[in-house]
């Protein structure tokens, strides 16, 4: 009868057992936060053995380390800083031998570890997950003897339900840390890569990489144009802003290493590494990661912390990640800083250019007998290809009046504007008839013949004593006469200078009368076009200068220009404006 009860007793115990280690992994695979797990977990475990004293503590595996991650009864200034080796002190023992250790007094065992909570007995049991050791669950009390045989197997076997639940559960976290770590990646991936100042830029690294890691000392270090420094670009040190002056040579302490052979480097605690460079006594481990653009260094991301082990893997791979979109970013924003530079620099020519241009022109209109000239030249950009001129012969009544357009825009237009200048003048000397001058302003440039260069020129000669006007033209939109409100075209066409060797140019000779005004321009003015695509054309300047036949030349071109200006609107101009304006006056009249 005895024996029967015994069976009886012992199936009860085994069904109990059964029902709770079912309630448990119930119970542990409910929930996926790790926090929640673990208190609940302690809960459990507290029902089969009445513990004052309780741990989980989880393994590093890079460091081979035991770290409590959860407890009930320890100190817990005391528990934040316990970190015990694989093989060290009962837990890791534990840990060793992936077995259970039951010791009934500490106080003769010499690995014990205390806490401070006058431990006299404690049972540890490793928490083991695909056969590999990831912690363990230890109790502790403070009666010697407390915990037996029968609590080693009991929290064995909730152990090994325990461990997959936890695994589980960090697997979960993970991987929705990852998860929010690469939408925090592409936000700031698309933050980043929309900034073209490079200060702003390294400012906004900085302050959205704390966003994913929690570093106490940062650096941003870019490689000088010589290739042989990092030069410290941004720098942060306990949330504050500093300015570091001294430059690592490539190669040289934990950033140069990165640098040199573009590959990220980890450690744990720098004080064991040979290559670091004891430059911040806080430092306990710090973390470089290079900056790559098409293959080639072009940086490092240093990360310092005065937590020993604080940066792991995990953080390697996520910085890895954004180190590509950081570099991008940066490249971009140096090359746009150089192009800005370099657009600084060029505004600067350009302005002295202009400056230059400007004073090659006429500084003046010439007092000239019986009649009065005026002009203006507008670049469509800095500088033009447009060119006006007077040149006064011997004996005072000849005075040459030159309108040029050179073909093309810009600084190669106005180059080629001032040598033709120079070319004219050089003949000038010889006071050649309007003809002549083209043709010898032809037969030069064709001797130096530049590619898709050449120069349409009118050339017209004022004889103040004859009262009569000589002209040759180049290719210039033929010239206006206006006489008694009535604007007419003068038939004067020519092929531009520079083109062909042999030009014969046709000259012109017109006899004029008082009161005639005569107007010579370049295609700048009659092709300006407005928003609709509409040119100013012939007709709107024939019928401005009529308008103003009867005024001053000065008048005259004013009106042109502001005329041209209101039907433009706030399109800009596409070539370079020229109005030559010149009015005969009465010879009678002194």
């Amino acid at each position: 009868m005895d024996a029967k009860l015994q069976k009886q007793d012992a199936s009860a115990v085994i069904d109990s057992l059964e029902s709770f280690l079912l309630e448990v992994t119930d119970a542990v695979n409910a929930t996926l936060d790790l926090d929640t797990l673990l208190n609940r977990v302690a809960e459990l475990v507290h029902r089969a053995i009445k513990y004052e004293i309780f741990a989980i503590l989880l393994l590093n595996e890079r460091t081979q380390t035991l770290r409590i991650r959860f407890q009930k009864g320890h100190p817990p200034e005391v528990a934040s800083r316990i970190r015990v080796k694989v093989g060290q002190g009962i837990t890791g023992l534990a840990a060793q031998l992936g077995e259970a250790v039951l010791v009934s007094d500490v106080s003769e065992h010499p690995e014990f570890i205390s806490s401070g909570v006058g431990a006299r007995s404690e049972l540890a049991v490793p928490l083991i997950s695909k056969n590999k050791i990831i912690g363990v669950i230890d109790l502790e009390s403070p009666v010697p003897g407390y915990f037996n045989i029968e609590h080693q197997t009991l929290l064995t076997l909730l152990a090994s339900r325990i461990a997959v639940a936890i695994e589980n559960a960090r697997l979960y976290s993970r991987v929705a840390r990852q998860a929010k770590s690469l939408a925090l990646l592409n936000e700031i991936s698309r933050d980043i890569t929309s900034i073209l100042n490079l200060d702003a830029l390294l400012d906004r690294i900085g302050k959205s990489l704390a966003r994913i890691i929690d570093y106490q000392m940062f650096s941003i270090l870019l490689l000088d144009a010589g290739g042989t420094h990092l030069v410290h670009r941004y720098s942060q040190r306990f949330n504050e802003n500093i300015q570091l002056k001294h430059d690592i040579p490539l190669g040289r302490g934990l950033v140069g290493y990165a640098a040199e052979h573009n590959q990220p480097v980890l450690a744990p605690d720098v004080t064991e590494d040979p290559r670091y460079i004891p430059l911040n006594p806080e430092t306990m481990s710090e973390l470089c990661i290079p900056l790559v653009y098409k293959s080639k260094v072009i940086g490092v991301l240093d990360l310092e912390n005065t937590r020993r082990g604080y940066y792991n893997e995990d953080h390697v791979r996520l910085l890895l990640t954004l180190a590509a979109q950081v570099a991008i970013a940066i490249e971009n924003a140096t090359l746009y800083e150089r192009l800005a530079l370099q657009e600084h620099r060029l505004e600067q020519d350009f302005a002295l250019a202009r400056e230059l241009q400007l004073r090659l022109l006429p500084q003046g209109t010439p007092k000239i007998r019986y009649a009065e000239i005026a002009a203006r030249f507008t670049p469509a950009r800095t500088i033009g290809g447009d060119l006006y001129d007077w040149l006064t012969y011997s004996g005072g009544d000849l005075t040459a009046v030159v309108v040029g357009d050179v073909s093309g825009k810009g600084a190669p237009a106005a180059i080629y504007a001032a040598l033709v200048s120079g070319i004219m003048r050089s003949i000038a000397p010889e006071e050649p008839g309007p003809a002549e001058m083209l043709s010898g302003l032809n037969h030069s440039l064709a001797e130096r013949p530049t590619p898709a260069h050449f120069v349409s020129m009118l050339f017209v000669l004022w004889d103040a004593k004859q009262m009569r006007l000589q002209l040759a033209n180049s290719g210039m939109p033929r010239p206006v006469r206006c006489r008694q409100g009535k604007a007419e075209s003068i038939d004067a066409t020519g092929i531009p200078a520079g083109l062909f060797r042999s030009v014969n140019y046709e000259e012109l000779t017109l006899e004029v009368e008082p009161g005639d005004l005569f107007v010579f321009f370049s295609d700048g003015i009659t092709e300006s076009t407005n928003a609709d695509g509409e040119e100013f054309g012939e007709k709107r300047l024939y019928k401005i200068i009529e308008q103003n036949g009867n005024r001053s030349a000065v008048q005259t071109v004013s009106a042109i220009f502001a005329a041209v200006k209101e039907f433009v609107g706030e399109v800009d101009a596409f070539d370079d404006q020229t109005v030559v304006a010149l009015k005969v006056k009465d010879s009678s009249k002194k």
